[in-house]
């Protein structure tokens, strides 16, 4: 689910001007890493929010959120919390309803997506940008092993979902993460920036 329907009449169709930049991938593409590092870049200028996701499940080194248990997370949804939230591996996310009020400001929001609420998402927002970070099937297999996360599940379990959405997730960046953190960060911090233009499905392929 990704908002209580309950206030689904509360809030409007298109969520704008502002834009809200998706970043999305299979787990062990290091989309926390790009992004911390595009966080950092771009740290004093208030047109780009980076809100910390609620997880029910604790911090690691791998991945900084706020921690919520399930009682406080359904009271959480309950109260309006959440622009958006979704289930992923036995968990569940949030994403602030703060944001809204931001992008309704004209700034522009970045946030770590679930793949599979993208279509969802384009019609929330006025003006959504998906960004595909992704890797090779064996370096995914070697980042997720070397995380030793419990929560993570078994890595032949997790990698097949890197291609389940390949027809319908249309992104319209994608970033191949294979080399040094600092050449993904440079491209995602560009598209924050709005200095990649937007390419056709397929998308542009960055290295």
């Amino acid at each position: 689910m990704i908002w209580p329907p309950a206030l689904l009449g509360d809030r409007p169709a298109r969520i704008g001007p502002g834009r809200i930049i998706l970043v999305v991938g299979p787990s062990g593409a290091g989309k926390d890493r790009l992004l911390t590092g595009a966080r950092e870049r771009l740290a004093g200028d208030s047109n780009y929010i980076f809100p910390r996701r609620v997880v029910t499940r604790a911090a690691t080194e791998f991945e900084d959120h706020e921690s919520l248990g399930e009682e406080a997370f359904d009271s959480a949804v309950a109260a309006g919390d959440f622009a958006f939230w979704w289930s992923a591996h036995g968990l569940r996310y949030g994403i602030p309803a703060s944001i809204d009020a931001e992008i309704c400001v004209g700034r522009n929001v970045i946030c770590n997506t679930s793949r599979a609420i993208v279509p969802d998402l384009r019609n929330r927002y006025l003006r959504a940008t998906v960004v595909l970070v992704t890797a090779p099937k064996a370096v995914l297999e070697a980042r997720l092993a070397g995380r030793g996360r419990p929560s993570d599940g078994k890595s032949p379990e997790r990698i097949p979902r890197a291609h389940m959405f390949d027809d319908t997730l249309r992104p319209d960046f994608i970033i191949e993460n294979i080399d040094a953190p600092e050449i993904g960060i440079e491209i995602l911090s560009e598209i924050v920036r709005g200095r990649r233009a937007l390419s056709e499905f397929p998308a542009e392929l960055l290295f």
